[in-house]
């Protein structure tokens, strides 16, 4: 890390502000080639932290922009090196120019993620923290904001911190007992060692059944609308949207294919996916769309299952209901409310828990279904900003849980200590990658290589 980098910070299209990013030790001397303060001072001479207007200078010296420029001194800043930013007037044009007088000035260009990268390896942020900015910044939900933001203030890596400092006080212990032979484990030693695992055995569980919470907080409620063709599927899915996403005509089997879109349905963010009516194919196209909307199906958390209030239950809706009930949560939307009632609500309403009628086309009874959606999945966490949210935290913690697990049950059975040391050692090298304190170097590079660039 002895170059400096440079980035543009904020998206690339018109706005009243872009921001560009520097970040490493030359951030001082690429500074005084491309910013003149209007105070006439250096920037050796400015006040840290504190915006200074200037202008911004071209490659070739000339003015570019009417500029604001902070510096951040390290080791307390962002990256842990000394950094800044200069505030500019968000054209697309301006900020391209604006990097390359910084290239110009002996910057290079930074790589995906590596400014919160740099953070991590200077020690600013451990890894779970690092993950929780890209979260952040990838939120879709206020819910999901708030997790991300208590992960990155620490609350996830204290949890960590504990059960590692935990196994990592019994490990120190057995490795006395190993090298010295002699000194026997007392049974009152003994005893707060199996407590120990005990309590990270029980945290290491909790926090694992976190991480099905946490996928659906991050990428949303896999929903799947299911039905015969024509009941309005496809009109559910554009009411839900606020906008003509599919197709709808009433000529049955429009949707051949399964449609994907997500929506927020208060602070619930659903996957939503519109399917193909399901029926007996009448050819090869419709087959594979029906085929679609079994294996839709099968990955859904939830289904709509639509059907169609002006015409009674068929064989049609039967084989719908028998592909919606495999869902583990599942909402019957009885539509057309807007035409003549020829279903039993009566009837479904003793067969289903849930069971609404609105009409998709007029958008009576939406938002009662919006509502409900909501209430399958409550607001608000036990343990905010301790949700698991990505496969490679899940599966350290597993990793973490299987090996304290066998090493309380090696203590527990007599096991000699060299047995339970090993199972405790592999318990802290899962959890030291969990939070980066052991993790690999291409391991690092290939997390932070997703995050985008200017972070």
């Amino acid at each position: 890390m002895s170059d400096t980098i440079a980035a543009i910070a904020t998206p690339q299209a018109p706005s009243a502000i872009g921001i560009l990013r520097l970040s490493g030790p030359s951030t001082l001397t690429v500074l005084e080639r491309v910013f003149r303060a209007k105070n006439g001072r250096s920037v050796l001479e400015q006040t840290p932290r504190t915006m200074v207007l200037g202008d911004l200078l071209d490659s070739e010296g000339r003015v570019l922009d009417n500029v604001l420029c902070v510096f951040f001194p390290g080791p307390d800043s962002y990256t842990g090196e000394d950094g800044a930013e200069l505030h500019c007037h968000g054209s697309p044009v301006v900020l391209d120019e604006g990097l390359r007088a910084l290239f110009a000035a002996g910057a290079r260009q930074a790589r995906g993620g590596e400014f919160t990268q740099r953070a991590f390896l200077n020690g600013r942020m451990d890894l779970i923290q690092a993950e929780a900015v890209a979260d952040l910044i990838d939120a879709e939900t206020a819910e999901a904001a708030r997790n991300a933001a208590l992960q990155l203030t620490g609350s996830l890596s204290r949890l960590v911190d504990g059960i590692y400092n935990g196994v990592m006080e019994l490990v120190s212990r057995f490795y006395a007992v190993v090298d010295y032979p002699d000194e026997d484990i007392g049974e009152h030693t003994r005893e707060q060692m199996l407590d120990t695992l005990r309590r990270a055995e029980n945290d290491l569980a909790e926090l694992r059944a976190t991480f099905s919470r946490g996928q659906l907080l991050k990428s949303g409620v896999p929903t799947v609308i299911l039905g015969k063709p024509n009941a309005g599927k496809s009109s559910l899915l554009n009411a839900l949207l606020g906008y003509d996403r599919a197709i709808v005509t009433d000529v049955a089997g429009t949707t051949r294919d399964t449609v994907e879109e997500k929506v927020r349905c208060d602070h619930v963010l659903l996957r939503l996916i519109d399917t193909a009516g399901i029926r007996s194919a009448e050819n090869e196209v419709e087959r594979l769309g029906v085929e679609r909307s079994r294996a839709a199906a099968r990955q859904a958390s939830l289904a709509l299952l639509v059907l169609d209030g002006s015409a009674p239950l068929n064989d049609e809706d039967e084989a719908a209901i028998e592909v919606a009930t495999t869902v583990a949560n599942l909402l019957v939307v009885v539509n057309k409310s807007d035409l003549p009632r020829r279903i039993d609500v009566g009837r479904l309403a003793d067969r289903f828990d849930n069971v609404m009628s609105l009409s998709a086309k007029t958008g009576e009874g939406v938002a009662a279904l919006t509502d409900a959606i909501a209430a399958l999945y409550p607001a608000g966490v036990d343990t905010p900003g301790r949700l698991l949210t990505n496969a490679r935290q899940a599966d350290a913690v597993s990793r973490a849980l299987s090996a304290v697990q066998s090493a309380r049950a090696a203590l527990r059975i007599g096991m000699t200590p060299d047995v339970v040391l090993t199972d405790a050692e592999a318990a802290l090298a899962a959890l030291g990658e969990l939070n980066g304190k052991s993790v690999r170097e291409d391991l690092v590079s290939t997390i932070f290589s997703r995050f985008c660039v200017g972070k």
